[in-house]
C-alpha cells in the first residue's frame, strides 16, 4: 500500500520558535482559542512521527501548532533535519511561525518574571539573549511569518494571530451559561456569579419537585413571574452591554453561573433560557453542572 493511500486526512502544521521571552506562551494560547492541537517542547526529532500517527489515525485534529525552543538544548539541532523531513510528507502543511523582540524589551521581561535566560548558564540575561540570536538566525531565515513583539500588548498580539491563522478571520469566542447549586459549592471558573435563590422555588411544588428546569412545565413556573421577568430584562441589557466588552479585550470565552440551592429547578431554567437568548449572537454553550445531583 502506498503511503498516499495510508493517510487518511491533510494537516495543517504550524511551527512556532523564535527567542526566549518573545510570547510562545501567548501564541500557544492563541492557537489553542483557534481549536488548534497545541504542543510544546515536542523534540524535534518526535514531530515527524507524531505528524505520521496523527494522519494515519481517525481523530479529527487537522491543525496543530508545535512550539519548538532552545529549552530542548541539542535536540533543537535536529530540528533542521526535521524541517527537511517534512515537506517531503504528502498532504502535510507547514510553515514556520518566528517571535521576535528587540534586546531591551527581552531584558526587561526577564527581569520583572525573575526568570533566568536559557542559555545566560547563570550570568546576565543579555549574554543569552545574543547566544539565542546567532542560534536561530538560519531557522528565522526559513520562517514564512516573523512578529516582533516588543512594543505588542497581549491582545494585539492575539489579534495578529487570529488575523493569520482562523480560518474565518475571526477569534472562536465562547459565551458559557452554567448552572449550579449552591449547596454543591461554588464554581471555580465563573466570571460572574448570579445568585437567583430570591425566585419562587419549584421544589415546593409537589408535582415539580423532582422535575428540572430542563423540562417545560418547570421552566414555565420559574419564567411566569413578575421577579423573573424583571431580572430576564435587566440581565438582557447587561449581557449585551458587557460580553462585546470581553470579546474586545481578547478573551477566549466568559463564564457566566447561575446558581440556586440545588442547581436543579431555577438556575437551570435561567441558563437554558440565556443561552437560547445569546446563541444567534455568539457561540454559547450551556452547562448544567449538578442536574444529575437531583435525588428522587
Amino acid at each position: 500500500m502506498t503511503e498516499e493511500n495510508v493517510y487518511k486526512k491533510d494537516i495543517e502544521l504550524v511551527i512556532i520558535t523564535g527567542m526566549s521571552g518573545a510570547g510562545k506562551t501567548v501564541a500557544i494560547q492563541s492557537f489553542e482559542d483557534l481549536g488548534f492541537y497545541c504542543i510544546d517542547n515536542l523534540p524535534p526529532e518526535l514531530l515527524v512521527t507524531f505528524l505520521d500517527l496523527m494522519m494515519k489515525s481517525n481523530n479529527q485534529m487537522r491543525r496543530i501548532a508545535a512550539v519548538m525552543d532552545t529549552r530542548g538544548g541539542d535536540l533543537f539541532d535536529s530540528l533542521m533535519g526535521a524541517l527537511d523531513n517534512l515537506l517531503k510528507m504528502k498532504g502535510l502543511s507547514s510553515q514556520i511561525l518566528f517571535l521576535e523582540a528587540d534586546d531591551e524589551s527581552l531584558v526587561r521581561r526577564y527581569k520583572e518574571s525573575r526568570r533566568s535566560h536559557p542559555l545566560s548558564e547563570g550570568g546576565l540575561p543579555l549574554e543569552g539573549i545574543r547566544k539565542e540570536r546567532l542560534l536561530l538566525s538560519e531557522l528565522k531565515g526559513r520562517a514564512r511569518s516573523i512578529y516582533n513583539t516588543s512594543n505588542l500588548k497581549p491582545r494585539e498580539f492575539r489579534e495578529k494571530i487570529v488575523a493569520e491563522f482562523s480560518s474565518s478571520g475571526e477569534s472562536i469566542f465562547t459565551v458559557n451559561f452554567v448552572s449550579f447549586g449552591f449547596k454543591h459549592g461554588m464554581p471555580i471558573d465563573a466570571d460572574v456569579v448570579f445568585d437567583v435563590r430570591f425566585l419562587p422555588n419549584p421544589f415546593y411544588i409537589q408535582e415539580l419537585k423532582h422535575k428540572t428546569g430542563l423540562q417545560k412545565d418547570v421552566s414555565d413556573y420559574v419564567l411566569k413571574w413578575s421577579e423573573t421577568q424583571i431580572l430576564i430584562e435587566k440581565l438582557t441589557d447587561l449581557f449585551s452591554f458587557v460580553i462585546p466588552q470581553y470579546k474586545n479585550e481578547g478573551k477566549s470565552q466568559v463564564v457566566f453561573a447561575f446558581g440556586c440551592t440545588g442547581g436543579q429547578h431555577r438556575s437551570v431554567t435561567l441558563a437554558e433560557f440565556f443561552g437560547k437568548r445569546f446563541e444567534h449572537d455568539y457561540r454559547t454553550l450551556i452547562t448544567h453542572r449538578d442536574v444529575e445531583n437531583r435525588k428522587v
